[in-house]
Order: C-alpha cells, then sequence, then structure tokens
C-alpha cells in the first residue's frame, strides 16, 4: 500500500521518560505493521545532549524518522507560540517532501497543527487528546483565571477543543471516564470516541525474580536494603500531579507499624526535593532511597518493592489520566496501593489486581490501608499480571491504533 505515511506529532520529547514509556514503543508496533512513521517532537536541551543518539539509532533501528525540535519554556505563553510557529513551518517542510497521509496529533497544541493542515490540506488528523490539557493547566495551578491573559488562553483552548473533537477524523481518549464526560456536553452525545489506555511495555516489567535474583542482591546492596526490609516504592517523577506528602504521611504509617521499612523513590528527580518534604514529615533521610535508572533498569529497581503506591490529585482533569505505572508495576505482579477519582484507575484494580483504593487521605483511611497490606502480600501475583494484559498490552494498544489507522486511511 502507498497511503500509509503517518506524521506522529508531540509536545513532549522523545528523549523524555513519558516519550520512551507512552510514545515509542507502540510506535514502534505500528512501524511493523507497514506504517511509515516521522516523528516531529519536542525536546528539552539537556534531554537532547544526554540522550540524542541513544533515541536516533533506537528509532532507525524502527525505521522510524525523527524531527526533533528544542523546546522553549520561557516566557510563558510567547514560548508556547513560538513552538506553534515552529511546528507548522516543520509540518510544511516535511510535506513538501512527500505525501503525508494521516497526522496523528498527541494532545492540544500539536493539535492545533493538525486542524490547520486538516482544514487546508485535506489531511485527516487524528485527536489523540490524551487528557483534558486546558482543564490540566487550571487544576494545576499554571494557569491563574483570575490573570486575564490566562483566562483568554484557557478561553481559546475549550473553544478549540471543541473544534478537535468535531474536525477530527478520530477521537482518543484514554479512559472511559474522559469520555462519558465528553459524551454528556451538549452536541457530542453521540461523538465516537475509542477508549486506548496508556500501554505498557508489559515484557520489559515481566521479571522473574528467581532469574534475576543475583542482580537484584547487587541493587540492593549498592543502596543500603537488606533482603529482609519492607521497601514501599514510588515510580516516575514528581511534579504537579502527584501527591507526595500524602505518599509520605502513608509511608509514616508503615513506618510505625514497620519500623525497619524503607521508601524507594526510582525518579530522575532531585532528592534534595524528597529529602526535604520527608523532613518536613518527621521521616529521617535513612529511611528514603532516591535512585535515577535508565529505562532499561527500571523493572529490576521496581522488582526491590513489597508494594507501590501513587496518589494522583483527583482533579476534574484527572478524569482522562491513565497512569502507564500502574500497566507496568502491575505487570511486575507488585501490589499497588492508589485512590480513587482519577480516570480508570480504581475500576481498573478492583477487576483482579493485587491492591488498595483510598477514598480519602485522612489518618483513619491510611490506617484502614496498611491494615490491608498483609493481605495483599499473600495474594497471587499472577492476579496483577493477567490484568495488566487485559487493559495495557502493548500488542492490543498497537492493533487498536491499528484499526483507527485504518478507518482513516484504508
Amino acid at each position: 500500500m502507498n497511503n500509509r505515511n503517518v506524521l506522529y506529532l508531540s509536545y513532549d520529547g522523545m528523549t523524555d521518560p513519558l516519550g520512551q514509556a507512552q510514545v515509542i514503543p507502540y510506535l514502534k508496533g505500528l512501524s511493523q505493521k507497514g506504517y511509515r512513521i516521522q516523528i516531529v517532537s519536542f525536546e528539552k536541551k539537556s534531554r537532547l545532549l544526554q540522550h540524542r543518539s541513544e533515541i536516533e539509532a533506537l528509532l532507525e533501528n524502527a525505521n522510524i524518522l525523527w524531527h526533533p525540535l528544542l523546546y522553549t519554556s520561557k516566557p510563558p505563553v510567547l514560548s508556547t507560540l513560538f513552538d506553534v510557529y515552529r511546528l507548522f513551518r516543520k509540518v510544511r517542510q516535511i510535506q513538501n517532501y512527500g505525501p503525508v497521509h494521516l497526522i496523528h496529533c498527541r494532545s492540544y497544541i500539536t493539535a492545533l497543527a493538525g486542524l490547520q493542515f486538516k482544514r487546508k490540506s485535506k489531511v485527516p488528523f487524528v485527536f489523540d487528546m490524551r487528557g483534558f490539557w486546558a482543564d490540566e493547566r487550571v487544576d494545576g495551578g499554571i494557569w491563574n483565571l483570575e490573570n486575564p491573559l490566562f483566562n483568554s488562553v484557557y478561553s481559546f483552548f475549550k473553544r478549540k477543543e471543541k473544534q478537535f473533537l468535531r474536525e477530527a477524523s478520530a477521537v482518543i481518549s484514554l479512559t472511559h471516564n474522559a469520555a462519558q464526560e465528553i459524551n454528556s456536553w451538549p452536541g457530542f452525545e453521540h461523538l465516537k470516541i475509542q477508549v486506548i489506555p496508556c500501554c505498557a511495555d508489559l515484557d520489559l516489567f515481566a521479571l522473574n525474580r528467581i532469574e534475576h535474583r543475583q542482580r537484584l542482591q547487587e541493587l540492593r546492596k549498592s543502596i543500603d536494603i537488606v533482603e529482609d526490609q519492607f521497601v514501599v516504592s514510588y515510580l516516575g517523577s514528581i511534579g504537579t500531579w502527584y501527591m507526595l506528602n500524602e505518599m509520605l504521611d502513608f509511608f509514616a504509617v508503615v513506618l510505625r507499624h514497620k519500623p525497619n521499612s524503607i521508601f524507594l523513590f526510582i525518579t530522575p528527580d532531585d532528592a534534595d526535593k524528597i529529602h526535604r518534604a520527608a523532613h518536613d514529615k518527621g521521616i529521617d533521610k535513612e529511611f528514603i532511597r532516591v535512585k535515577s535508572s535508565k529505562r532499561n533498569e527500571v523493572p529490576f529497581w521496581a522488582a526491590l518493592s513489597s508494594i507501590s503506591l501513587f496518589f494522583i490529585l483527583p482533579s476534574y482533569s484527572k478524569k482522562a489520566s491513565s497512569p502507564t505505572k500502574m500497566g507496568e508495576l502491575m505487570a511486575g505482579g507488585i501490589p499497588l496501593i492508589v485512590n480513587s477519582g482519577v480516570g480508570d484507575v480504581a475500576e481498573i484494580l478492583k477487576d483482579g489486581a493485587n491492591g488498595i483504593v483510598l477514598d480519602s487521605f485522612d489518618s483513619d483511611a491510611l490506617e484502614s490501608a496498611y491494615s490491608q497490606i498483609d493481605a495483599i502480600l499473600h495474594e497471587d501475583p499472577e492476579n496483577s499480571v493477567r490484568c495488566a494484559h487485559k487493559y495495557y498490552a502493548l500488542d492490543k494498544g498497537v492493533e487498536s491504533y491499528v484499526d483507527v489507522y485504518k478507518s482513516i486511511i484504508g
């Protein structure tokens, strides 16, 4: 077939952990299905300098062309406008070199280009919305609507959001929760929305603990954890949405009952920030470990976990959130402690995986969650593995995207 040229636009970088976990794996799968993929992404300068050759080699081996652009962070709003201008220019350049049959837009910024080229060049686009982006900016305190500038920008993107939904050839949501929300809006009751959760590389995280026992012993020794210690882990960056204080509150409960416990943060973030937050909660530095890791090493560090947790701010915009780490940790058979009010997280966990769902973060709720830990530790880890494959399997995600592409470009 000669109509399989797909241009994938992402405002997130391929050198970011998010790009490596959420974008590259399924684009590699789509490339293997015969689609000729080109990526335009915006990269942070430091990460591009550090990881460019590694990502270039990875994508070249997958027969994917990559056009990295440098992300502009300052000043607010104007920097984004500049990036949008450069995105439009790059898309035009790529079109001039050969036909583009489909533009796949990850989130709202890139959908501006998708909408423009749909109207101008009749190129169909996929609105892969990822989340309620404009509402995320407000819920996260990034845009203060009392500021006339941010209020204007928010209103602009909410108008554009409806245009993206109406004019895209396909709309993809990460969660059923978000799809139901959109279908409750006047005029969008019958909008067809394909739900594809954040796919995870389940094979990467499916470690056999016996086969890798020596490696795990080496990792424990390297960060001073003994084998019988109870290890609570957190995987991923700590930013606007992840509730570090509440997670530390829970660990403080664990520590009271299990004084030999360790809280392991597998994160690229600053260790000092975590240590300061722990100190403010009365948790000594000796109980905290912070480890930054390359992608292929993350599963080994995660395998040190007795349990893993993540608490996400349960705001309106988080109806659309699908944390990749959930599928990854479940694939490793690691029990989870999560909170409700975030995408389909609670529903997925209750569908057979080993874990605990909190509905609040008060002391009674934290104590209640702790009281259930011993029970979930005795559950079969394969429960979580099966649930991971049901919801997060990469091959299922790739097939879902293939179905979307086929419906548009034949």
